[in-house]
């Protein structure tokens, strides 16, 4: 359990990030005021990515760990509760995420708008 909300917590940052990225991207580098003060399009790009990683890696410990524990205590290792369903529809997100960063090329602005659209898989998966 723990592991998964420490991959929520990367996520949560990683959403704050991009937003900034967006912000960021919206009114160009040279920009003076608070979003001039922001690190470079790119630095923000890398850091959702590998915030985006290390999530990943500790929601996918958590579900593993999860699962084993649930078929010690239950003697299966997966139900369907809103929270285990809603937690796995939130790594598909993210792992299409990855793959399309990885595998397609994404950078910027869709990567930035897939990264929010996980933080609200992960606000629903918390309130399931």
């Amino acid at each position: 359990m723990i592991t998964c909300f420490i991959g929520y917590g990367a996520f949560a940052v990683a959403c704050g990030v991009s937003l900034m990225y967006l912000l960021k991207s919206g009114r160009g580098e040279g920009d003076g005021g608070l979003v001039g003060r922001f690190p470079s399009s790119s630095v923000l790009d890398e850091l959702t990515h590998q915030l985006v990683m290390f999530g990943f890696l500790f929601l996918s410990a958590g579900i593993i760990t999860g699962a084993v524990w649930a078929n010690s205590a239950w003697g299966r290792y997966w139900g369907w509760d809103p929270r285990k369903t809603w937690s796995l529809i939130t790594w598909f997100i993210y792992a299409a995420l990855l793959h399309r960063r990885m595998m397609r090329g994404w950078r910027g602005r869709r990567i930035a708008y897939l990264t929010l659209v996980g933080f609200a898989a992960v606000l629903f998966t918390i309130s399931a």
